[in-house]
Formats: C-alpha cells, structure tokens, sequence
C-alpha cells in the first residue's frame, strides 16, 4: 500500500463509522462478553444468573424457597419467596423500577451497599443480559398484596407493568426462553444444574431449592442446615475418612466473612472447592491462595513441634498436605472483583490474607486440641512426601528417556512422520493385535500408534509412586511428553489428538475407563483443553449380497434390518479391534473423513470425582449400590 493510498483511508474514517449501540443491543450483538460463550454453559449461565438474584435475597435474610422449572416448551421457570423487585416509577429513568432492573445494564440494588452486603450474579446485569438474550420473558412481582407483570420480547417491554391480580405474599417469578438464534436448539442439562442447585443450598444453609425437568419427569429438593460441612461430608461420602468429623472454620476479617471446612480420606487426590459469594470460582484465585498457604504452613509447624519432621529434615509441600483432601473455601465479601466476566476466579488481592489468618489461626487450635486426629492427618502427609519422593526419582527416569526415546520406545511408540503437535494425533490402542492392524491401516504421515499391553494400573487405588513404577503408564508418559499434575506443561504436547481405541466389549470398557481415570487424576488439563477423545469402532457390519454396512450402535442395526428386510443379511460382530482387517480398521475408526471420535469432556468435576471414586476406588459397599441401581439399564453386554 503507497503512502497516497494510505491517506485517502484515513479521509474516509469519520464520525459516521462510529456506531453506537443503544439499550440491550450491545449484549445481543456480542454475547460472549457477558456469558462466556453461546453453548449449552451460556445457556446454563441464564438460569444460573436468574437464580443468583434469588440467592442474593436469601443471603441477605429475605428468602428461604427458590423453584426452577425446565417447562415442556423449554422456557424455564424461577421463582422465589423474596421481596420481589420495586414496581413504583425509577427517579432517573422516568419508568418503573422493574422495566429499569430488565432494561438497563448495571442498574440495581447491589451498588450502594444498602440493600445488599454481599451479591452474587453480573452486579446489575444480570436480569438485564438474560432479558436481552430471550425471545421472550415475563416477570410476575408479589408485592404489596398485588401481582405485577411485565412482558418482553428481545429485551424490549411489550408493554407497561400492569396488576395481574392479587397475591398472598412476597416474590418475584421470571418465566424466559432463550432465543434459539443465539443459543441453537435449547438442550437443557438436568445433571448439572441439579449439581449447581446442590451447590448453592449447602452455601445457604436454610435455603430450600427445587427443580423440576417437566420433559423428563424428574424433581428433586434441597434443603442442609449443616451448610459448608454437610457439603464436605457429601464429597467423601463415598470414601473412607481419616476422622469422623470435618474440620469447620468460621471468622469475619474486615467485613469479610470467611468459611471453611476440610476432611481428609484415604484417596490419593484432592478436591477443593472455592467459592466466592456463592459463585463457583472453578479458577480459584485469592481466597482459594490463602487457603493452601495457611495448611502448607500450620501442618509443617505443627509436625516440626510434635517432633514428626526433624530439625534437619525437609518440609511438607503443598502437594503433600493436599493428598487425599476434601475441603470448601467460602467467603463472602461487598465488593468482590472477578477475574472475567463469568466469575471463574477471584481477584481481591486482601482476601489471601484475611483467608490465610483465619485459617492459620482455627487450623492451629483444632491440631492442638484434637491430638489423634492430627496425627491421623500428618501421618498421612508424610507418607505422600515419601511418596513424592519416590515419583521425583521415578519421574527423573522418565525425563531422562525423552532424549533417547527414539532407542527406547521404537518396539512400543509407532511414531508419525509430522513433527508439528497441531497436527499428529495419537491411537492408544489394546493389545499388539490390534495395534498391528492399526499399525498397517493408519496413515503415517500423522497418525502415531500405541499399543498397550493388558489392562494398565487402577491409580484410584495406587499411590503416585507405584503408578510412575507401573511400566504402561511410564511408556504412555514418555510419549506425550507433558509429565503429570503440578509438572504437567501442556506446551509440551507432542500430539493435539490423544485417541483411546480399545474392543468393544467389557475388557475394551474396562480398559478405557481405567485410561480414563489415570487422565481424569494426572494428566486434567489435557481433557480439560479438548486433546484427549475415544474411538467408536463399529459393532456390526451388515452384508446384503454386495451391499455393505459398518453399524455403530444396536439402534442403528435395528433401523438397517429393517430397511434391508427381504434380503438375505449376513451379520458380523466385532468384539476386537484385532478381527478387522487394516483397511478396514481405516475406513471405519482411523480416517478422518469417515471416522466417529468422541471429545472427552469434564462438564462437572465433583460428579466425574465422584464417579471415579465410586467404579474405581478402593470401597465395595458404593460400587455394588452403584451397579445394583443402574443394572437394569445396563447395555451391549458381552456374556
């Protein structure tokens, strides 16, 4: 571009291009500013935000019922007891106080500090995003033994709020449906905001909440006096404690409140869960820094001064007081400051402190004067640091065999010729007769093979140690090139697609979940960042004289007998990756064009703890609840 033609732009840039987008039209234009993404977790985030408003009038003492309902035809339903949002004329914008809250961003009550000490939701956007995001919403207000309604369409009233009738208390009932332009086809997910309600009751004890699926039929209720600590108690409910009791800390710092409660169990992982306001900070941030900080450094005072630790010995690390913990961080603060406008971490920087004092101080008093459970709790910590210990060495191996991997791993490691990571995908596949085939039918160019022989360790029930001891798991290691947990570095990958490819029959389940489970607990990051997927080998495949069909599921079988009913059908079924040919294993389960993979996903991290704990760990009685409750729906079994 000439330096003329360069000035001539600049001319044609006036006051004209600069739009200005008035009222909700900014959130519609570019949603994903104010919810995170347009997905099934944007459309989640509009309830979540309906229901935080309610949370906020409970917290604040002026609600104890919350109901959310998925309608039958996909609006969905909130409703609280509360106080209900002002009807009378706003000062400043001339209209009603509720037409105000539903049309304008950042306006509220959660501001000035009167109303509300603390909040949850978007601080005065909320209401407002969810409105604009809708096709259509309604707001019913009981107030003043009246009920008041308002209708929108788009984020614009349709018209002024009207009494719709009369009322026998206090409330406020939001009725919305997301516009399907913006969020697709409204596929609700019950699980997890069942997970989420769960959440905010034991956050709010006191706090019943209710929620119906009307297309499913299903209902559940909440409702825990115990707060934080029933919320502990249900993390470990499936898994052996090391006390009876968990831990309960409760302080106001400054106008800051702060709440914890943590036990341990005999699992070699951690689950900690933050909260700030009730939000979920999944991300963690301050309050979740001071909380580690406090227990590295009391456990480590309090080992040195019982004699645990000796004077020349090294100190706990934070990995090794975090093994085998189940604990909730909670603070409640007026003006908290989030890191993104969807909540996921906390950035007040004061709170560490306020979170680390608090917790340094009920932390130190508990030890001291609940001897037997201490040393319950530092016998443990000391042997995750031997432990530690012994996986550093083990890790060291493995580190070293990366610049030589070439001479160690060619009998195991197909590799591919690309070397850019973006580009290469990984097969681990069962056994080497599989891992022939696949070896044959792969393009080599990107695809790189590994087979693994027989079924690799349950490290829901090994410590850290034993599995960097356990050969698979080091071969698989050393291939990825990422190391695991603290030491995991994701710049490291050396292939984008990581595919588990095993038989489709029990061994094949069992196989997988045990790969599952060792990526769920060592490698997160690599699901959480959409690298790791699973193969979908077909079941069948249908042969009609010289027509042909590769089948993936019973149901899709049963359509195909039916279309190909009058002719003579020859059916195959493929129990083994091994029984199909190496062009065939291609064309099915390895060419991109024609293959099905499915992406591995962690929508909830309690719920996926608590499965792996459940069908992997080492306790029987919830493993045979848990099969004995789902036996009847159980598929495709290989007997």
């Amino acid at each position: 571009m000439n330096k003329d033609n360069f000035s001539s732009e600049r001319d044609d840039y006036t006051a004209q291009d600069i739009q200005v987008l008035k009222g909700l039209e900014a959130v519609r234009r570019r949603p994903g500013m104010y919810i995170g993404s347009t997905d099934q977790r944007g459309l989640h985030h509009l309830i979540l935000e309906i229901v935080y408003n309610s949370v906020d009038e409970a917290i604040a003492g002026y609600c104890d019922r919350i109901e959310v309902t998925i309608c039958r035809d996909s609006k969905v339903r909130v409703t609280d007891n509360g106080r209900g949002i002002p009807i009378e004329t706003h000062p400043t914008t001339g209209v009603s106080t509720l037409e105000t809250v539903m049309t304008t961003l950042h306006s509220g009550a959660k501001f000035g500090g009167k109303s509300y000490v603390v909040s949850s939701g978007l601080h005065g956007v909320g209401a407002a995003v969810v409105n604009a995001l809708s096709s259509y919403l309604q707001v019913e207000v009981r107030r003043e033994d009246k009920i008041f309604s308002q209708e929108y369409r788009y984020g614009v009233p349709q018209d002024e709020v009207k009494v719709k009738g009369e009322a026998a208390g206090s409330g406020i009932t939001t009725t919305f449906l997301p516009d399907r332009n913006i969020f697709g086809n409204l596929n609700y997910d019950f699980d997890y905001l069942t997970q989420r309600l769960r959440e905010l009751a034991y956050l709010v004890p006191g706090l019943a909440i209710h929620i119906e699926d009307e297309w499913e039929g299903r209902e559940l209720n909440f409702y825990f006096e115990g707060g934080i600590t029933s919320f502990v108690r249900y993390l470990n409910r499936n898994k052996a404690v090391l006390y009876p009791r968990p831990i309960y800390i409760s302080q106001e710092v400054n106008g800051t409140a702060v709440e914890v409660a943590l036990q341990y169990n005999q699992s070699f992982s951690e689950l900690t869960l933050s909260f700030a306001n009730c939000i979920d900070t999944a991300d963690g941030g301050s309050h979740l820094t001071g909380f580690r900080s406090a227990l590295t450094r009391i456990l480590n005072d309090y080992a040195r001064k019982m004699k645990l630790i000796k004077d020349e010995g090294a100190n706990l690390v934070g990995e090794d007081v975090r093994e085998g913990l189940a604990a909730i961080v909670s603070v409640q603060l007026a003006e908290p400051q989030f890191e993104g406008q969807v909540k996921a971490r906390l950035g007040n920087p004061e709170v560490k402190s306020q979170v680390e004092s608090v917790v340094a101080e009920g932390l130190g008093d508990y030890l001291e004067q609940h001897p037997d459970e201490a040393r319950k709790i530092l016998t443990k910590c000391l042997a995750s640091a031997q432990a530690r210990e012994a996986a550093r060495k083990a890790r060291e191996l493995i580190q070293k065999s990366r610049t030589s991997s070439v001479a160690v791993l060619p009998g195991k490691l197909a590799a591919c010729a690309e070397r850019e990571p973006s580009h290469c995908e990984l097969y681990l596949v069962e056994g080497d007769s599989a891992g022939g085939s696949a070896k044959q039918g792969r393009d080599r160019g990107f695809q790189a093979i590994l087979p693994l022989k027989g079924k690799i360790l349950n490290v829901e029930k090994a410590s850290p140690d034993k599995m960097l001891a356990h050969e698979e798991i080091r071969t698989l290691i050393a291939a990825l090139e990422t190391s695991i947990n603290e030491h995991f570095d994701l710049s490291k990958l050396r292939y984008h697609r990581v595919i588990i490819m095993t038989d489709a029959d029990v061994d094949g389940s069992h196989i997988r979940t045990l790969l599952l489970t060792f990526f769920f607990r060592y490698m997160r990051q690599l699901i959480e960042n959409g690298h790791l997927f699973i193969a979908q080998p077909p079941l069948y495949r249908l042969q009609a004289g010289k027509e042909q069909h590769w089948v993936y599921t019973e149901k899709e079988k049963e359509d195909w007998l039916k279309k190909l009913s009058g002719k003579k059908v020859e059916t195959q079924r493929y129990k083994g990756l091994g029984e199909m040919s190496p062009e065939q294993l291609w064309q099915t389960t390895m060419n991109p064009e024609t293959r099905t993979i499915l992406q591995v996903e962690i929508e909830d991290a309690v719920k996926a703890d608590q499965m792996f704990c459940i069908l992997m760990g080492n306790d029987v009685a919830p493993r045979k609840a848990f099969l004995q409750a789902h036996a009847k729906s159980a598929k495709n079994l290989d007997i």
